[in-house]
């Protein structure tokens, strides 16, 4: 009788230690890993769209690339296009 209970508290404690393990090598292992492919992917899309936005923007359309938060809108014009609509204005 004793021995069964013992193998039952060995088989328990063996349980609780592999779960720990499990749970600090999330903490310390997966979870930093998962944070730095995010922040990685996080600065790839914020590259993108600024390299898009700067894009639209330099194939001078005529009223600029309108970017709009709530109801504020701001057009963004390359600086080329503003000095060229500007020279053929005063022409």
């Amino acid at each position: 009788m004793g021995k069964d209970k013992r193998d039952k508290l060995i088989l328990t404690l063996l349980i609780v230690v592999i779960l720990l393990l499990g749970f600090l090598g999330y903490l310390f292992l997966i979870r930093p890993a998962i944070s730095v492919y995010v922040t990685k992917a996080q600065t790839e899309g914020v590259e993108y769209a600024i390299y898009t936005l700067m894009y639209q923007a330099s194939q001078c359309p005529s009223t600029g690339v309108p970017l709009t938060y709530q109801n504020k809108t701001i057009n963004l014009v390359a600086l080329e296009c503003y000095q060229q609509s500007n020279q053929q204005a005063s022409q």
